[in-house]
């Protein structure tokens, strides 16, 4: 265990020109005193570790070391061969250098793991857009991924049913969401740009396919998520921008995710749950919603009847996405209001009773 993570601590130096110890701490996982032995043990083992001292001190490998510890477990192998995604690199562009790179990886493994891109691929596969929709490729999402990977700035004109605006983008990252590519970015001019047939002013707030703007420069400008499918044109400049590097895409994603969810959500209605009608919820309404809901509950003494029901608010898109969601869950929920919803299921009820009266179909 230990020499495994001294290994770590070697590779972790050699790809950064040097690290604090509370940086190591936590890439390891072990305390600033484990770090502190771990460095003197490697030095004593010959591994040119230098400390730094002071505020602005740390870890560094002096005289361009380089370790030759390149041998991989079988697991780890196997590991490196799932980390492609094979269509999103093909609808980037980046096919040929990944399949290249594997090739490489397989001549430089030992020849009892020479077979693990063959197991790895037989045992997972990644499937990433949603059932019934036939994904798409945008005819621009190489041009954006080259400015991506290479930190250059672009110039795209993007469409929003009959309009369009223009804009300077500082491309940080891509994300392939159900089959969809979105590009997040900065803005470098927030004023957009008027172009024919194009409306000027801010981007609807609260949408996944643009952010609000605000203030001027790239440092003061927010981060903006842009559907890729729905770029007219873009143009990479010659120009590169310096990455904000504590930009982290992962979380900036899923924090947009969940406000765009929230933010659709402009209707309450009130519905009994039965046990299974609870279990079911987040299955057939917004994740975020139900979470919310059912969250809420726990701290209501009146949320649970004698039959075992529970009572929720629910925040959904409207009345009519409701009736659409919650005709899923049948007889295991009852709308409580508005009225207009329960008089609808009122009615439905009815005709299913009328429908399925006779004994036999027909």
């Amino acid at each position: 265990m230990r020499a495994a993570r001294l290994i770590k601590m070697v590779l972790l130096l050699q790809s950064r020109p040097s690290m604090t110890a509370a940086e190591l701490a936590r890439e390891l996982e072990v305390s600033e005193r484990t770090v502190t032995r771990d460095a003197q043990a490697l030095s004593e083992a010959g591994v040119p570790v230098y400390a730094d001292r002071g505020r602005a001190g740390g870890y560094r490998l002096i005289g361009g070391y380089r370790t030759r510890l390149t041998g991989l477990a079988r697991s780890e192998a196997e590991a490196l061969f799932l980390s492609g995604v094979p269509g999103a690199l093909r609808e980037m562009g980046l096919e040929d250098a990944a399949s290249a790179a594997r090739l490489k990886v397989s001549a430089a493994l030992l020849p009892s793991l020479r077979d693990a891109s063959r197991t790895a691929s037989q045992r997972f596969h990644l499937d990433a857009p949603s059932w019934f929709k036939e994904p798409k490729t945008p005819e621009l999402l190489p041009v954006v991924a080259d400015a991506v990977w290479d930190d250059r700035r672009i110039t795209a004109r993007y469409r929003r049913g009959d309009t369009e605006v223009e804009r300077r983008l500082e491309p940080y990252g891509l994300v392939l969401k159900a089959g969809i590519w979105y590009l997040c970015a900065r803005v470098v001019d927030p004023a957009a740009s008027s172009v024919p047939g194009a409306r000027t002013g801010r981007d609807t707030p609260g949408r996944p396919d643009a952010r609000p703007d605000a203030g001027s420069g790239t440092r003061s400008a927010p981060f903006r998520t842009y559907r890729i499918d729905r770029f007219s044109t873009v143009e990479r400049e010659e120009s590169h921008f310096t990455r904000d590097e504590d930009f982290d895409l992962p979380a900036y994603w899923d924090q947009q995710a969940e406000r765009f969810a929230r933010s659709i959500l402009h209707a309450e209605v009130v519905v009994r749950l039965s046990p299974e009608g609870v279990r079911r919820l987040p299955q057939v309404v917004d994740p975020v919603s139900a979470r919310d809901a059912l969250a809420a509950t726990d701290n209501a003494h009146d949320a649970h009847d004698a039959h075992g029901w529970t009572t929720v608010t629910l925040r959904v898109e409207s009345e009519d996405v409701a009736h659409t969601q919650l005709t899923a869950l049948g007889a295991e929920v009852e709308v409580l209001a508005p009225e207009g919803l329960r008089s609808r299921f009122a009615q439905d009820a009815r005709r299913l009773a009328e429908l399925y009266r006779g004994a036999a179909p027909g």
